[in-house]
């Protein structure tokens, strides 16, 4: 389906991400001590014009006095401009290619920097409506050509009019003079863009409002790069997921919704409607209960290393993947875990404790290097394993247990038990997971097992360690010393008070779960998962999840990828590959992965195929989900 009557496209803020004219200012002002403030005074006369308080041409002419650019400043400005297209334009270059004829740029800018920019698109010169700059001899921007439509109060209006469309025209545009066009009764669809830019005034005046280029395609039903608009998917961050994710998210272009606080189950039940993808981190639980209500959710991403928080039973029987970062955040936690170390063995919490409240203790009893000490590891995956490394970098003599054979680094020694760990080593620390079975591991009797004088650390999960017992064995003085990072309960935000028995034990460190919280632990998380569920949604790939059938699936070519999500009971394979067969679609590509749950088939097909053949597959039995990418 092509276009059969004018679409008219606006470009500042539209076509491309930014404003041509402040962008310029930019470049021609670079040098000037006052270029911050008169860049400030051009955005702000052209915010004024785009909501209509100002006239076009009082915008333009004020704007070219203050910005004093050059004919040479304009190479470097197209460059910025072409890397500036706006993303869901890019994307659907093939469209604009292909109906160009029917594309009409209309701009209070200027052809000398729009129409470079434009044909990166496929569209033509010939269709572009703009200003022209006026130079003086020896290359300066003077102003523009008055004689032009687009430079006056209703340029837009009088320009269409002026082409004398046959049919009523379609406008997308973010300003208000791109709305005004539809006064001129030439216009059937104002479409306020806002993809780069909100103005409430134009939302307010619009036929409809669009995120992207691609919802625009949707609504009219023409052909799209995407399957889906991603502007109509909804993204839900929880407890304060670091920005990059959120950027990386908007970059692809989902709506996103953050939230630095966890949600409660049923405050999570509520929210979840409409969500496609949810990204949380610790302290926020998916239920059965939560998915009961996520009636469009794709994906989960746990932005962190456990899931013990995620059903993942329950989350593959309703068809939603779930990714982790498993690997993102392993040494931050190992370099808190050393440092408390330290800090532990020399007693140096107490002492700061002690100065804070006016007592001067200087003493070297009790206080030990860690050079020649035995670190007991209990957990010998990511972090446990390079902790060990850096820990007889340290001089430390290293011990481990794990319930799973793991090859030793270095010159670490591997225990057959726990109880043979524990009464072999001066400090022990735990790296294990979550999982339920692991609840109160660390409870009297292995605190009992331990050395005298040993020192503790918990940087794992809180519920693995019995706190009574623990806060009796400081007590008693059986263990020197002990970290904390995690708890059996949470505060669910910062304003919340923490409770606990361990409070006001002057030989504990406590710290609220930061053993991952660095800047650069948080940044590699957030890109991690945020590309992992971006992935997922663009390619169907499920590599890296912690409940599907692990797919790495090449990009999509010249076809149509089917995926089919399903209970993992025979036949299903065949079902498919019939009902492709019965309606002779050729199949370019096929890959099918199960689990004990469930099954995935993703199969590449030729683009030629009838709508009923979707709704064939979907019907299939046992089929959870069901989506098409192209």
């Amino acid at each position: 389906m092509h276009l059969t009557a004018p679409l008219v496209i606006d470009f500042d803020s539209t076509l491309v991400q930014v404003e041509a004219l402040d962008e310029l200012a930019a470049i021609a002002l670079k040098d000037n001590p006052r270029r911050a403030q008169i860049i400030e005074a051009i955005k702000g006369i052209t915010t004024l014009g785009m909501e209509g308080r100002i006239a076009i041409d009082q915008s333009l002419h004020q704007r070219l006095e203050l910005l004093k650019a050059h004919k040479r400043h304009l190479p470097e400005l197209i460059a910025l401009l072409r890397s500036k297209i706006t993303p869901s334009f890019r994307r659907n270059k093939a469209f604009l290619r292909d109906n160009a004829k029917h594309i009409w740029v209309f701009t209070a800018g200027f052809r000398e920097y729009v129409v470079p920019v434009i044909e990166e698109l496929g569209l033509k010169a010939q269709n572009v409506y703009a200003n022209t700059f006026v130079f003086d001899r020896k290359g300066a921007i003077t102003g523009y050509d008055r004689k032009g439509l687009l430079g006056h109060a209703g340029g837009k209006i009088k320009q269409l009019k002026a082409l004398k469309p046959k049919e009523p025209v379609m406008v997308i545009g973010d300003g208000y003079t791109d709305y005004e066009m539809k006064e001129s009764g030439l216009v059937s669809t104002f479409f306020a863009f806002t993809e780069n830019v909100e103005r409430e005034s134009v939302i307010r005046c619009a036929d409809k409002v669009i995120k992207s280029f691609d919802e625009f395609l949707y609504l009219e039903r023409f052909p799209m790069k995407l399957s889906y608009p991603k502007s109509k998917m909804r993204v839900l961050l929880l407890e304060g997921i670091h920005p990059q994710a959120v950027e990386s998210f908007k970059t692809e272009g989902f709506s996103v919704e953050t939230l630095t606080d966890a949600l409660d189950e049923a405050e999570l039940a509520e929210r979840i409607r409409g969500i496609s993808l949810l990204g949380i981190r610790s302290k926020t639980k998916l239920t059965p209960r939560v998915l009961k209500n996520a009636d469009r959710l794709m994906a989960v991403g746990a932005f962190c290393i456990g899931t013990e928080q995620i059903d993942l039973s329950a989350c593959s029987e309703a068809g939603v993947v779930v990714f982790n970062a498993p690997y993102s955040n392993t040494r931050s936690v190992v370099e808190l875990a050393l440092g408390e170390i330290i800090l532990l063995m020399r007693r140096v919490f107490e002492s700061s404790v002690g100065l804070h409240a006016g007592k001067w203790m200087k003493t070297a009893s009790g206080c030990f290097e860690v050079r020649g000490k035995k670190l007991g590891i209990v957990g010998y995956g990511n972090i446990g394993s390079q902790l060990s490394v850096l820990a007889e970098s340290l001089g430390m003599e290293v011990y481990y247990y794990d319930v799973v054979e793991k090859l030793a680094l270095g010159n670490a020694k591997r225990c057959k038990s726990l109880p043979e760990l524990l009464k072999a080593v001066d400090i022990v620390t735990l790296h294990v997971d979550g999982r339920s079975a692991n609840k109160n591991l660390f409870s009297t009797k292995e605190f009992s097992t331990m050395r005298k004088g040993a020192i503790f650390l918990n940087l794992a999960r809180g519920h693995i360690v019995d706190i009574d017992a623990l806060v009796a064995a400081l007590k008693s003085e059986k263990l020197a010393g002990a970290a904390v990072d995690v708890y059996p309960y949470e505060p669910k935000s910062n304003k919340e008070e923490f409770k606990s028995a361990l409070r006001g034990l002057s030989n504990v460190i406590l710290t609220p779960h930061v053993g991952g919280s660095t800047l650069e632990a948080q940044r590699n998380i957030g890109e991690y998962v945020s590309a992992r569920l971006t992935e997922y949604v663009n390619s169907g790939g499920s590599f890296n999840s912690v409940n599907f059938p692990q797919i790495q699936l090449p990009s999509l070519q010249g076809a149509h990828r089917l995926l089919h999500i399903h209970r993992n009971v025979p036949g299903i394979l065949a079902q498919i590959n019939g009902i492709l067969a019965k309606n002779k679609i050729n199949i370019l590509g096929q890959y099918l992965k199960t689990t004990e749950q469930i099954g995935y088939v993703i199969t590449d097909v030729n683009k030629k195929y009838q709508e009923s053949v979707i709704q064939e597959l979907r019907q299939i039995p046992d089929t959870i989900k069901f989506r098409v990418l192209y």
